[in-house]
């Protein structure tokens, strides 16, 4: 259906504008000495708005025709002919309007003095005809634009989609490499935390795997999930790993990307408490400077241990997903001095409902 007939309001701004023109034509031709405005409104009026119809048939002509893949000389004539015989079309149909019209008191000769305004009628018939090809093919134009948008816009939430699925693929692996490391350890040691250790990495993995890559979450959940991982981790350390949270009450339903902290926790035990005879003590911060959410993890670390290959991996991930999801807006820095590591996340504070 063509478009302006699908609205209703579209439709009445289109009726209104052709009746601007139906008064302006009966200006002409009052002007012209042939009728007077009674007769040339009662004429022209109705005709005019008849004719606007009719060239509502331009937008399935401009589709037949397009600018791309139309010559010329194809265009040139698919839209002369159209146009000189919508126009003479509209021409008869006058003719016969005049004589009906004709038959009444106050509009008696009409049908003689028809024939005296056809040079100015076929005229504008053609010029308005053509103009309305060119409004259509505007409209068409914008249209395609419009979809192509559309199209790159979907591409690119499809492209983002993938690239954090992809992240994600490699998180799971980084994660359950340390893990199953660490039941392996515990089998030999602990038989019952080993046991225990792998039903938490099962209840941790079916959470996570459940959640979809672009997912936000409040903090509060996000902290739920973050102490279902340090439980599995707190069976490996025991005492040595010790964790504070410093929680600012207004940022409990700030939204974040699901299992945002995991990464950075990883980081912290791995390549920190790990290395430490007596462990340590990671520091979660979560502060809430004007519209912005801050997070700081900080942790203690051994100033002379060997680099590890797979340090930064968590990190790396992290940084790539936060700007897949939030472009500039979020930001990500770390800090390594000698005996402390620390991580810093910025994201646009957006609270859940």
């Amino acid at each position: 259906m063509h478009p302006i007939l699908a609205h209703k309001t579209k439709l009445g701004l289109y009726l209104a504008a052709w009746l601007a023109l139906a008064v302006l034509l009966a200006a002409l031709t009052t002007l012209a000495g042939n009728l007077s405005w009674r007769e040339a409104l009662a004429l022209i009026g109705p005709l005019t708005l008849l004719y606007a119809f009719v060239c509502l048939s331009t937008w399935y002509l401009c589709r037949a025709f397009s600018l791309e893949h139309s010559s010329l000389t194809q265009l040139f004539s698919a839209h002369a002919l159209a146009a000189f015989f919508s126009a003479g079309l509209w021409l008869l149909l006058g003719k016969m309007w005049a004589e009906v019209l004709a038959k009444l008191p106050f509009f008696a000769g009409l049908d003689a003095r028809y024939p005296q305004n056809l040079a100015l009628l076929a005229g504008a018939a053609v010029l308005l005809f053509w103009l309305m090809a060119v409004v259509h093919y505007l409209f068409i134009a914008f249209e395609n634009t419009r979809n192509v948008e559309k199209r790159l816009l979907q591409l690119e939430l499809v492209s983002r989609e993938a690239e954090l699925k992809n992240l994600k693929a490699q998180i799971h692996p980084h994660f359950l490499f340390n893990s199953l490391h660490s039941i392996s350890a515990l089998t030999a040691l602990d038989a019952k935390a080993a046991r225990e250790m792998c039903l938490r990495l099962s209840d941790l993995l079916r959470k996570s795997l459940a959640m979809k890559a672009d997912a936000r979450i409040p903090l509060r959940e996000e902290l739920q999930l973050l102490e279902n991982y340090l439980a599995l981790e707190q069976i490996r350390f025991g005492p040595r790993l010790r964790i504070e949270q410093h929680l600012a009450p207004e940022t409990e339903n700030c939204l974040v990307p699901a299992l945002l902290l995991q990464p950075f926790f990883e980081n912290a035990v791995n390549h920190g408490i790990a290395h430490l005879v007596e462990g340590g003590t990671i520091v979660l911060r979560v502060e809430r400077p004007g519209e912005s959410l801050e997070l700081t993890i900080s942790n203690p670390c051994d100033a002379e241990r060997a680099p590890s290959k797979g340090e930064g991996l968590g990190l790396q991930n992290a940084a790539k997903r936060l700007t897949t999801l939030y472009g500039e807006q979020a930001r990500l820095a770390w800090e390594d001095r000698a005996e402390h590591f620390r991580v810093s996340v910025i994201l646009p504070c957006e609270s859940a409902q």
